[in-house]
């Protein structure tokens, strides 16, 4: 787990705001929201962004971890091989993030080792 609290963690523009986000049938547009303390909220609220971003930046943490080992493992390959691998990976682990968290985190994790 890594050294992220909380209380101390500035969530970055480009981290979702909705990983879910839901779409309803029919001719009318709707919205699909939630009521809390009074008000109707869509998406996440603060508290649950900056909870799910310490998540995901954690799981980018153990990745590049996890990375640097499957490249010392197989020098021979491109980076992108076992990145593109651990992409797939995680996307079938049943991890309770949206596509579009998981796409944050491989965002996170290829600028890592494609920008050395």
């Amino acid at each position: 787990m890594s050294d992220h609290h909380e209380d101390d963690v500035i969530v970055p523009e480009d981290f979702p705001w909705d990983p879910f986000p839901a779409s309803l049938a029919g001719a009318q547009m709707k919205v699909v929201a939630r009521e809390i303390d009074g008000k109707y909220v869509v998406g996440l609220t603060e508290d649950e962004r900056k909870g799910r971003y310490v998540v995901c930046l954690d799981l980018v943490e153990q990745l590049t971890d996890y990375t640097e080992g499957k490249q010392l493992q197989r020098p021979d390959l491109t980076i992108d091989r076992p990145l593109d691998e651990i992409d797939a990976g995680i996307r079938r682990k049943g991890w309770e993030l949206g596509k579009v968290e998981f796409d944050w985190i491989m965002k996170r994790l290829r600028e890592r080792f494609l920008s050395t």
